[in-house]
């Protein structure tokens, strides 16, 4: 019993082990994010009147205090406070009325620079710490649905420790107080935007989430901004999550204009607001909105370069076939990009039906055999009778094969490529194996090796890439396949599916199987209408029946013109 016990206790600490080392990144940037919000923290609480966590607001001459409040240190007098305060003192006493003496000893208390009010210091830790878990909860794998990048991750905790210092030192230099005010210079909106079509619009929802909590804060609690910072934040996701070009953007911006109005107007009304000041604050949340939509799309080019994301301002350029390497890969293998066309439309449709990155998986499989541009003969699709691998051992043929896949990654790395258009390349074949050529290599050598002709990649990591791995299946076996119907290309389409998913190829790419439902299904509608029989017209005759080339009458020159008119 005890060795199952040590057994069962080392089995969850490498798992634990385990979890820590695949989060490592996603905790060191929690803990960076919460260090410095900590620092900003303390600067609100070092700057703002509170005595024991509370406003001096709460204090007035007369009132029957509720607490008993000591000073917790010396405070000398000074030109504003002419008199002391001595630590130990008992400023006011619960259940007694509080005097104007007192009054202006708990002022001078919470004016005095050199005076930190720990308790509202200590609140803010715990606050903070609330806010961790729920940070690593949202953002985790299984929550977001994909694996964050590094920079995604530093990108989200910078932008909220911006907003949070925005909103504790706004403030302090514009003496911003009325809380229908608060809201219209904070820039959440603004980074919202550049979330969502940067990274997607699951990110930009948690990253709302966690700024309602950030701007309660530093309002001191009072609901309206922050409620403001979500509700709007909310409303810019939604509508900028579905945008195709850049134009866009200014649409989105008049949209979140009016959204915003409605926003601040009915938050004017259920919390009472004063009407005399609601055409400003109209007035300045619909700036706040127009301009975080034209600002977003400013900022984002830069950024999405720094950052090298698969933002859709930049899939859409890349899915230009007009480009240099596109048209390299035209000229140079021809039949790779026929293949990759095909493999594009494929992807794209699965992953429109299963809801993953329609774009995303386009652009990847454009580019997913980009490394057969230097050996593009060695590659079937590109031979026309010569097959160069008849001269060659299987060792040498396993190995240009494979070879096209680093090349493509190289490639990729070259011209910048979005991350997660060169993870699709890289695993576009996992660790698969060979078969073809391992089986001609098992009549040489019956002791050879399954990992000698296997790629060399990972599985697929995302659902894009899951789905341009199993196009590139389908796309290329089904042009083996004879008298293609819609049943034999079920039937077909399934057991190759099927077949990636018990050797383990679709373990790590999140895939259920009502997702490789539809995608079977959306295979199959694609590749029907591809191979979909013609009509034979009347007079239509097999092409090896017909005689040899015979050369062409020449046209008499009295009748070239005329022929040419006609």
């Amino acid at each position: 019993m005890t060795k199952k016990n040590e057994k069962k206790e080392e089995k969850i600490m490498k798992s634990f082990y385990k979890e820590l080392r695949e989060n490592s990144s996603r905790i060191i940037v929690i803990l960076c994010w919460f260090v410095a919000s900590l620092l900003i923290a303390f600067v609100q609480v070092s700057t703002s009147e509170t005595v024991l966590s509370f406003s001096m607001d709460d204090f007035k001459v007369g009132q029957i205090s509720d607490r008993t409040i000591v000073a917790e240190r010396d405070l000398p007098a000074d030109l504003a406070f002419p008199f002391e305060v001595t630590k130990g003192e008992m400023i006011i006493e619960r259940g007694f009325p509080i005097s104007e003496t007192a009054l202006n000893k708990l002022r001078k208390m919470a004016e005095t620079p050199a005076y930190i009010d720990s308790s509202a210091f200590w609140d803010a830790v715990l606050y903070l710490l609330f806010l961790v878990p729920l940070i690593f909860f949202l953002y985790s794998p299984a929550v977001l649905g994909y694996k964050q990048k590094k920079r995604e991750q530093i990108f989200i905790a910078s932008s909220l420790c911006f907003v949070f210092a925005f909103a504790v030192f706004m403030p302090l230099f514009f003496n911003i107080h009325n809380m229908f005010y608060f809201a219209i210079a904070l820039p959440g909106v603004f980074l919202a935007i550049m979330i969502t079509v940067m990274f997607g619009h699951m990110s930009a929802l948690f990253y709302s989430i966690i700024t309602f909590f950030l701007v309660l804060f530093s309002a001191s609690y009072n609901v309206v901004p922050a409620i403001f910072e979500f509700a709007s934040s909310l409303f810019a996701v939604y509508i900028v999550r579905r945008i195709k070009h850049r134009f866009d953007m200014v649409i989105a911006s008049l949209v979140l204009v009016i959204v915003n109005i409605v926003i601040q107007f009915l938050l004017t009304v259920i919390f009472g607001g004063k009407y005399a000041q609601l055409p400003l604050a109209l007035t300045g949340v619909a700036l706040n909105g127009f301009l975080s939509c034209i600002l977003a799309l400013g900022f984002i080019t830069p950024f999405e370069i720094l950052l090298n994301t698969a933002s859709v301002f930049r899939l859409l350029d890349l899915s230009d076939l007009n480009t240099p390497i596109m048209r390299r890969l035209l000229l140079a293998a021809p039949g790779t990009y026929n293949h990759s066309m095909m493999v594009a439309t494929l992807a794209e449709s699965a992953c429109t039906e299963i809801g993953a990155n329609p774009l995303l998986a386009r652009v990847g499989a454009y580019y997913h055999d980009l490394g057969k541009i230097d050996q593009p003969e060695y590659f079937v699709e590109n031979q026309s009778g010569n097959n160069k691998h008849d001269d060659i051992n299987p060792r040498l043929s396993v190995s240009v094969i494979r070879s096209h896949v680093k090349k493509g990654v190289e490639k990729a790395r070259q011209l910048r490529l979005p991350e997660e258009v060169i993870d699709i390349i890289a695993e576009h074949h996992g660790n698969s194996l060979i078969a073809y050529f391992y089986s001609e290599a098992k009549k040489q050598d019956d002791q050879t090796s399954p990992e000698d002709y296997s790629y060399g990649g990972n599985p697929p990591s995302s659902k894009e890439a899951a789905v341009v791995m199993l196009a590139d299946t389908v796309e290329a076996a089904c042009r083996t396949l004879e008298k293609p119907s819609v049943s034999r290309l079920e039937k077909f389409v399934h057991t190759l599916v099927m077949g990636k998913f018990e050797h383990g190829q679709l373990d790590k790419a999140n895939l259920t199987f009502r997702d490789l439902n539809a995608i079977e299904a959306s295979f199959v509608t694609i590749l029907a209408g591809y191979y979909h029989t013609r009509i034979e017209y009347p007079d239509q005759k097999d092409p090896d029946t017909l005689p040899e080339k015979q050369e062409t009458k020449a046209i008499p020159k009295s009748t070239e013109g005329e022929e040419n008119e006609k």
